[in-house]
C-alpha cells in the first residue's frame, strides 16, 4: 500500500514509530496529486516546496527527540478561502490573486501546529457561495464518481482532495452546507462542528465578515474515516484568541453510550429521493442493532429555519457582500446570486432585527428537542447528488435546489454541529446521512458515525471515473 492510502491516523503512528519518514509521506501525497489532480482539479495552488521544507523540519525534530503533535508529517490540503501565510486567498475570484496572507488563520495555525503538512490548496466557487465548484479564477472541480455530478461546494476541491487520497485530511468550511454537502457527494466523512468550537478568523480581511457569517459559518475537516475527523477536529478546535466567538467546551463530554434518536425522513412538499430514503434507512437500522432507540420524530420547525437562514443571509450578502461580489464575481456565480435572492423577503432594520430575533426562539426550541432526542438522523440533502450547474437554471430551479438543502440551511442558521455520513454507492454515485445533536455535542455524532462506519470499514480512496 502506498502512503497516500493510508489514514492520517495510521501514517501518524509510522511516523513516530521512524517506520516512514514525513519527506517520505509529502513525496508520496505530491505524487499522488500530480497523478490526479490534472483530471479533477481539486488543489489549485500547489505547495511542494514549502511542504518539503517543512517535512525535512518535522524529520529533524523527531530525530532530536522533540515533542510533536498528533498530525506529525501527515499531508493535508486547505481551501482557498482562509489565509495561509505566503499565500493568495482567492476565494475563487481572480480579482483576489493578490491578496496574499501575510499571517497564518487559526485553523491552519492550529493543524500545523499539530504537526500537519499543507501540501496544497483547495478550490471553491467564487466567494464560496454555491454548491457547485467552479469559477473563472481556478476552473472546474470535478466529481471524481462522476464528472457530470457536482463535486459539492464550497469545499468541493476539499472533499475531492481527500476522496482520492491527495492528504488524508482537508479542511473546509460550513455556513449552509459547504463541508457537508462535498462530503456526501463525494462519499467521505465531513465535520461541521458547533459554532464558536473551531476558531476563525482571516488577518487579510478588510472587514469583519456579515453577522449571519459570524453566527454560522464555521470550520472543519473532511477525511475518509472516523478516527481521522476526531484527530482533524481535535487539532482544529484548540483556541486562538483572535477569535472572541471561540468556547472552551469539551471534546468529550460524559456520555452514556447508546441515546434516543429522532429519524426524520419527511418533510412537507419535499420529495425524498429514493436513494436518500434507503440510506436513511440503513442507518437507522445499524443504530437500532447496536442499541440506539430510533423513533420517526419531525425536528421543530424545520421549514422555518431553511427559510430563517435564506432571509437572513441574503440580508447581509445585500448590504456586505453584493456590491464585491457583482463587481469582481464571475457570471455563474451572479446568476446563481440573483437566482437565490428572488426568494428571500427584502427586510428594513426592523424586520431583519426580528428576523435575528427569531433564530433564538427556533434555538430555543431545537435545544428543548434535543434533550428528549439527543442525536438526529436526518438527510444531508432530501435529493441525490445535483447534476453539475443546476443553479444555473433560473430562480425555479433554484427553489427546488434551496428545498433540497434545507437539513443543511436550517441547522447551520442555530449553529449546530452536523456530520456527513456517507453510506456507499447508489447508480454509481455516493449515498450518506447526516447526523445532528446539540450544540458541542459532536462527540454523539462522531459516536454514532462509528456504528455506522463498523460495517462498511474507513472510506477506500477513489481512481478517477
Amino acid at each position: 500500500m502506498q502512503l497516500w492510502q493510508l489514514e492520517a491516523a495510521e501514517l501518524a503512528q509510522r511516523i513516530k514509530a521512524r517506520e516512514v519518514s514525513c519527506v517520505d509521506a509529502v513525496r508520496s501525497s505530491l505524487a499522488r496529486l500530480d497523478a490526479v489532480n490534472p483530471q479533477l482539479n481539486a488543489v489549485v495552488d500547489r505547495c511542494a516546496d514549502e511542504a518539503l521544507g517543512a517535512a525535512a523540519r518535522a524529520d529533524a525534530a523527531l530525530a532530536s527527540g522533540e515533542a510533536i503533535g498528533p498530525l506529525h508529517g501527515v499531508p493535508v490540503t486547505i481551501k482557498v478561502n482562509v489565509d495561509q501565510r505566503g499565500h493568495a486567498t482567492t476565494n475563487g475570484v481572480e480579482a483576489y490573486r493578490s491578496v496574499v496572507a501575510t499571517e497564518d488563520s487559526p485553523v491552519v495555525a492550529n493543524l500545523q501546529r499539530a504537526g500537519a503538512i499543507v501540501v496544497g490548496r483547495t478550490n471553491t466557487p467564487a466567494f464560496s457561495m454555491r454548491w457547485f465548484t467552479d469559477n473563472a479564477a481556478h476552473g472546474r472541480t470535478l466529481n471524481p464518481h462522476n464528472a457530470d455530478v457536482t463535486p459539492g461546494g464550497s469545499s468541493g476541491g476539499a472533499a475531492v482532495a481527500v476522496a482520492v487520497g491527495i492528504g488524508a485530511i482537508a479542511h473546509g468550511n460550513d455556513q449552509g452546507g459547504s463541508i457537508r454537502y462535498p462530503a456526501y457527494a463525494c462519499g467521505v466523512y465531513g465535520l461541521r462542528p458547533s459554532f464558536g468550537r473551531v476558531p476563525a478568523f482571516n488577518p487579510s480581511g478588510g472587514s469583519e465578515r456579515p453577522m449571519v457569517v459570524q453566527l454560522s459559518s464555521v470550520q472543519g475537516p473532511l477525511a475518509r474515516s472516523v478516527r481521522d475527523l476526531r484527530l482533524a477536529f481535535a487539532a482544529m478546535a484548540q483556541r486562538d484568541v483572535r477569535d472572541p466567538w471561540w468556547a472552551p467546551a469539551p471534546l468529550e463530554p460524559a456520555s452514556t453510550g447508546p441515546v434516543r434518536v429522532a429519524l426524520c425522513t419527511e418533510w412537507p412538499g419535499q420529495a425524498c429521493d429514493p436513494e436518500v430514503a434507503d440510506a436513511l434507512q440503513r442507518a437507522a437500522r445499524r443504530l437500532e442493532s447496536a442499541g440506539y432507540r430510533v423513533e420517526p420524530v419531525q425536528p421543530p420547525r424545520l421549514r422555518e429555519a431553511a427559510d430563517l437562514w435564506l432571509s437572513l443571509t441574503m440580508a447581509d450578502s445585500r448590504l456586505l457582500v453584493e456590491e464585491a461580489l457583482m463587481r469582481d464575481g464571475d457570471d455563474t456565480i451572479r446568476q446563481a446570486y440573483r437566482a437565490m435572492d428572488a426568494h428571500a423577503p427584502q427586510f428594513d432594520t426592523a424586520g431583519y432585527m426580528r428576523a435575528l430575533a427569531a433564530r433564538t426562539g427556533l434555538m430555543r426550541e431545537w435545544a428543548l428537542f434535543f434533550q428528549r432526542h439527543p442525536l438526529l438522523l436526518m438527510p444531508v440533502s432530501w435529493r441525490h447528488p445535483f447534476s453539475v450547474d443546476a443553479d444555473q437554471r433560473g430562480s425555479d430551479a433554484m427553489r427546488e435546489i434551496l428545498d433540497a438543502q434545507s437539513p443543511l440551511l436550517s441547522t447551520a442558521i442555530l449553529g449546530l454541529p452536523g456530520l456527513s455520513v456517507p453510506m456507499g454507492l447508489r447508480q454509481g454515485l455516493p449515498t450518506g446521512v447526516q447526523l445532528v445533536s446539540d450544540r458541542f455535542r459532536e462527540d454523539l455524532c462522531l459516536a454514532a458515525a462509528e456504528v455506522l462506519e463498523a460495517e462498511a470499514g474507513p472510506v477506500a480512496v477513489v481512481e478517477p471515473a
